[in-house]
């Protein structure tokens, strides 16, 4: 059983992170309390209540720190301070002590691979000598080629382009280049300077003496580099399709593990219920899992599920091969269809909203812990269509119109367009006036939370139906899994059991086929829920799941 902040009465059977649902804020696009277009952390606190009334245990917020907002936030140039664009440091404590008053936990995002070009160590390092301690922060280097004209090695940003970009000395010459995986705004720290892990350490510490619960730690590959910084021997144009393919240099390496241990550690000071989650790629499953050994992190997202097409075959063996990498090390599995960096799964599987229903159905379905993202629970699809002059993602500059839209080839913004509240007319109650950074549209209105309140088949009552059965029933969550075999093509069969025998086996089917299938429910099973569609009884016994539906029975 989950434990509930608050509650005495609640005996905890397991941590609660093992088989929590969590639900990413993306705070610029969640709501906007003030009406400047931007969503806001007072905003977020007024709408707690919506979180608390769907069902998830606990609150991830993307980044909300004092930043320039070159990468949306994810170039930091104070961790202990907010971004007046989205409120005070007040703020953030009021809203995690609203979240707790409602059992919500809280969970930010950390981002320790690289920070601003405007973090007073990156400026105060601009000023220093080659050499020096301030450069040591960071990762300087000398050019190749005559005069250093080339970059120190061949690695490429993941936002596209070189990863280095050539400083400039008072004198006006050129000098040595930084390393910045992602934009030139953010440069890689270097985590063989002590400087660099002490003050992680008091970051750490300075959110959990605030009262957070836990971290969620952003580029969790990458602190590490390979010593010498080789090149990778890939053209760049290449490099960027390696991640989480195959080892490179500078992502994935031994020494971050390290770094991990010592966190855990003052994380367990706190107290065992404040984690930290790992964003983490890597070329294996059974890689991934390193990162949440018992003495490391807590949870590790599953980027091989997120991948995974709509398809039988290739659910099961991402299921099976995920299962078995994290129950080598104790850690629970865990499960996303959607985040602020990718194309939304109503979009991105095909089949509209019945099948990002049933694929919703599934994945909450499955053991271990559940991430959610804003706005799936409104179904809302990717907008595929913003202008070119609106979009902010940084990709989009450096890679142009000509990427594809999965992800990091500068098409993001369209999954981060402000969520829906109420109302007929922009900013669909999204804030106060009619602004929004991104448009929203207009058929939005009749996604809104308003709109599909108390409708038994919208999507929201679905969420809400979904997350009340998996809070209840202890075949959910931690339970375990044993698949069906015998099922019609296309469709993915499951019993979940509760440790115990406790209280009737959950049945799950999802058909992922292009036509209605005949199942062999057992008689007197009960229905508890559907999605994408509902499976039909027939006179001999057989019961037909529809094409994209998923179904949840008691047996």
């Amino acid at each position: 059983m989950r434990h509930e902040q608050g509650s005495s009465s609640v005996t905890i059977e397991s941590p609660w992170w093992r088989d929590a649902v969590i639900y990413q804020v993306y705070p610029r696009s969640f709501a906007d309390s003030d009406g400047d277009g931007t969503g806001d952390l007072p905003g977020i606190r007024a709408r707690l209540p919506h979180l608390a009334e769907l069902g998830v245990d606990a609150v991830w917020l993307s980044p909300f720190y004092a930043s320039p907002q070159a990468d949306a936030g994810y170039d930091v140039a104070d961790y202990r301070a907010v971004d007046p664009v989205f409120g005070t440091l007040d703020d953030a404590a009021a809203l995690i002590g609203d979240a707790h008053e409602l059992g919500l936990r809280v969970i930010t995002d950390l981002v320790p691979n690289h920070c601003s070009d405007r973090h007073a160590w990156f400026l105060e390092a601009l000023e220093a000598e080659p050499g020096s301690a301030a450069r040591a922060r960071f990762h300087f280097r000398d050019g190749r080629g005559p005069g250093g004209d080339l970059p120190p090695n061949d690695w490429e940003s993941v936002f596209g382009g070189p990863a280095w970009t050539r400083t400039t000395g008072p004198d006006g010459r050129p000098g040595q280049w930084y390393l910045h995986l992602f934009a030139p705004e953010q440069p890689d720290f270097d985590w063989d300077c002590e400087d660099v892990r002490e003050e992680f350490r008091a970051v750490l510490r300075f959110w959990l003496d605030l009262g957070v619960d836990g971290f969620r730690v952003d580029v969790a590959h990458g602190l590490v580099k390979a010593p010498g910084l080789p090149d990778v021997g890939v053209a760049a144009r290449d490099q960027v399709k390696l991640l989480g393919v195959r080892p490179t240099p500078y992502f994935d390496q031994d020494g971050v593990h390290a770094v991990y241990r010592e966190w855990r550690k003052i994380l367990e000071e706190y107290g065992p219920d404040r984690i930290a989650v790992a964003e983490a790629w890597a070329p294996s499953q059974q890689r991934v899992a390193r990162y949440v050994r018992p003495d490391e992190l807590h949870q590790a997202f599953n980027f091989s599920y997120l991948t995974t097409p709509w398809d039988a075959d290739a659910l099961r063996a991402a299921v099976d091969d995920s299962l078995a990498a994290t129950g080598e090390v104790g850690a629970p599995a865990t499960w996303v269809l959607s985040n602020h960096d990718v194309v939304r799964h109503r979009t991105r599987l095909g089949g509209g909203l019945d099948r990002a229903r049933a694929a919703t159905l599934l994945m909450l379905a499955l053991p271990g812990s559940a991430y959610l993202y804003q706005g799936e629970e409104l179904g809302l699809p990717e907008v595929v269509d913003l202008p070119d002059g609106v979009r902010q993602d940084p990709a989009f500059g450096r890679s142009g119109s000509a990427g594809a839209g999965s992800g990091q080839e500068g098409l993001r913004d369209g999954c981060r367009v402000p969520l829906p509240w109420s109302g007929t007319t922009a900013s669909y109650g999204f804030g106060p006036g009619a602004a929004s950074w991104l448009p929203q549209p207009a058929e939005w209105a009749k996604l809104s939370v308003a709109a599909q309140d108390g409708d038994p088949g919208s999507t929201l009552e679905l969420y809400r139906a979904a997350l009340r059965l998996r809070r209840g029933l202890p075949q959910l969550g931690e339970g375990a899994l044993e698949w069906v075999d015998g099922a019609p093509e296309g469709v993915l069969m499951a019993r979940r059991t509760a440790a115990g025998a406790v209280g009737p086996a959950v049945l799950v089917a999802a058909n992922t086929g292009g036509a209605a299938a005949l199942l062999d429910v057992p008689d007197g099973a009960e229905l508890l829920l559907s999605g994408g569609g509902e499976p039909v009884r027939g006179s001999d016994g057989g019961t037909l799941l529809p094409a994209d539906c998923c179904a949840w029975w008691a047996v």
